[in-house]
């Protein structure tokens, strides 16, 4: 693509791109308002969290953020632990918990760890995101149908779900049938005035008429407070309890899959960017840690670039970080002048919005994907998931950390490969030959992706050789074709050589090989 074609940054897009970035950032801000509101109160805080995490992402964070397209807010992926913190530490400390965890994360951004998102083997963090995708299910069933809150371990829930279906709000159960079925209608109806209104935005139409028509009396409603500045309003964080094991728990969970989140969101949009830019991973990370600790200050919860609202800034047209800005700066206009609309939203239309966003994460689809990879990923992603359904989020990635290491031991992988990259090298001011050899796991494709990145930029083709290798996992083949297609932008061949000469343990283009 010609660098003439390719969007303009800072102030200077503020000008050249402004229409596209308003009209985009405005649609965006349609989307996050009903699932900001959603995600902070599944996350046992005020409504107003959400929509103050969103618009300091937003104004803020999108100033210093080293991505382009991406949208900052509350994530759903955090539910699980900011619930857990506000349970065992209050609202208060859990805010103070964000904002040293929001430090941790600039730190890590400042000490230029961004490139860690590459570690994390893919089946171990599908794992992860569909235990999330199930607790957020189960969990949020209760109030989508307007059951009173049960407190317990997911499994404690599961269990009782039989017993409290037979409690069910039959308006709680009508407006979340009608929130579920516009989100799985809204994409296949082909009508464009219909699809010109997001889906978040139907339900928000379809749920407060629905509640006005059928009376609120039986319902609960999203609650803001009168006064923002009040007793009710913007809330400050405590450090009473930061010298309790529960608040580093907390601290470490918010810092780690927020982290993480973070950097496989931002990855994932530099894919979706139809001009291909690629995101400084470190300053995201910068970004989203002072945005979290600066947010916590005022009662919000931790912000990610969240990538569902960043695919539709994509598909609406932004151009630049400026729709971000826009879609805060319009987030903070509905909170000052819209607050009464607000509160006629049906808790039970933003809980099913929720479901919905759950079984996302954990649906049949990512299931059966896992089983084409292979059996081994497949493994892996299973043991992940029970792990973090049985433990919590840190212990049950480690455990499929751990699990994937085991089965890359039982296909070959020896232990003194797992962390550094066997290979050698042979190049010339154009071209760069660089034989693999022994294992490439997840663990060491770090090294072997510096190599690649050392290049200088007089070398316009690089050739990765495999034929003298005994194994390569799943997750390196995915890391090396993205990053190929990445090269193919910048003009720079990566090539893949003698891959396919080993043998793939299933039929899936991406599964692991070993040697014949």
């Amino acid at each position: 693509m010609k660098s003439s074609n390719i969007p303009k940054k800072g102030f200077a897009a503020l000008k050249s791109h402004f229409k596209s970035d308003i009209i985009s950032g405005f649609s965006v801000s349609l989307i996050a308002l009903p699932l900001c509101l959603g995600i902070a109160i599944a996350s046992g805080v005020p409504p107003l969290a959400g929509l103050v995490t969103a618009i300091v992402g937003g104004i803020f964070a999108s100033r210093i953020s080293g991505t382009f397209v991406t949208i900052s807010g509350p994530a759903a992926g955090l539910i699980v632990i900011s619930l857990g913190a506000v349970e065992s530490l209050g609202y208060s400390n859990a805010l103070g918990a964000i904002f040293v965890a929001g430090l941790f994360v600039a730190a890590f951004g400042f000490l230029k760890v961004g490139k860690i998102g590459d570690y994390f083997p893919l089946p171990a963090v599908h794992g992860m995101l569909a235990a999330i995708g199930v607790i957020i299910i189960v969990k949020q069933l209760f109030p989508a149908l307007g059951i009173s809150f049960v407190k317990g371990s997911i499994f404690s829930l599961l269990l009782q779900l039989p017993q409290k279906l037979t409690e069910t709000n039959l308006e709680c159960l009508f407006i979340a049938i009608g929130t579920i079925i516009i989100l799985i209608v809204h994409p296949k109806v082909k009508v464009k005035w219909f699809q010109a209104i997001p889906a978040p935005l139907w339900v928000l139409i379809f749920s407060i008429s629905t509640a006005a028509i059928i009376g609120t009396e039986h319902l609960s409603m999203v609650d803001m407070p009168d006064d923002l500045f009040g007793n009710e309003g913007f809330q400050f964080p405590s450090f009473s309890k930061i010298a309790s094991s529960a608040f580093w728990v907390a601290v470490i969970g918010f810092a780690l899959v927020s982290g993480i989140e973070s950097l496989l969101s931002a990855k994932a949009v530099d894919t979706l960017d139809p001009y291909k830019r690629e995101s400084n991973l470190d300053r995201d990370l910068v970004a989203m840690g002072l945005g979290s600790s600066v947010a916590s200050l005022i009662g919000g919860l931790p912000m990610i670039s969240e990538i569902v609202r960043s695919s539709a800034n994509i598909s609406y047209g932004a151009k630049t970080q400026w729709a971000n800005f826009y879609h805060g700066l319009f987030l903070l206009i509905y909170l000052f002048i819209g607050v009464v609309i607000i509160e006629m939203i049906p808790i039970s239309a933003l809980s099913a919005m929720l479901v919905f966003t759950g079984f996302k994460l954990a649906s049949p689809k990512e299931f059966k994907e896992m089983y084409n990879i292979g059996k081994i990923q497949f493994l892996v992603f299973i043991i992940t998931l029970i792990s973090v359904l049985a433990t919590d989020l840190i212990v049950g990635i480690a455990i499929g950390i751990v699990a994937n290491y085991v089965f890359s031991i039982l296909n070959g992988a020896k232990l003194n490969e797992f962390f550094q990259s066997k290979l050698s090298i042979a190049q010339n001011d154009t071209e760069t030959v660089i034989n693999l050899e022994g294992s490439q796991t997840f663990s060491n494709y770090l090294s072997l992706k510096k190599q690649i990145d050392s290049m200088p930029k007089t070398c316009k083709k690089i050739s990765i050789n495999f034929k003298q290798t005994t194994f390569v996992g799943h997750t390196v083949v995915k890391h090396l074709k993205a990053l190929q297609n990445r090269k193919d932008q910048q003009g720079i061949v990566l090539e893949i050589l003698h891959l396919e000469d080993l043998q793939a343990l299933s039929h899936h283009p991406l599964a692991d090989r070993v040697q014949k």
